[in-house]
């Protein structure tokens, strides 16, 4: 897959997945498993990869920018 985010988003998904994540060793009950959402941007910023930017056209990876001339 083409990367598609970039360097500040991947940064910030990155920090809200962790912090998600580590709601699961805060909350108690049922709540805690919705901390596991917190994967979701976690991979995206690590992998570079965010499969609803690709459905929507979206790119915030400068590579993409200057390929396409904007």
């Amino acid at each position: 897959m083409k990367t598609n985010v970039g360097t500040i988003d991947k940064v910030l998904r990155i920090v809200v997945g962790l912090v998600l994540l580590s709601l699961f060793f805060v909350l108690e009950g049922q709540a805690r498993w919705w901390s596991l959402v917190g994967l979701v941007p976690l991979l995206t910023g690590v992998f570079g990869v965010c499969p609803l930017y690709s459905l929507l056209g979206l790119s915030t990876c400068p590579m993409d920018r200057k390929a396409a001339g904007r």
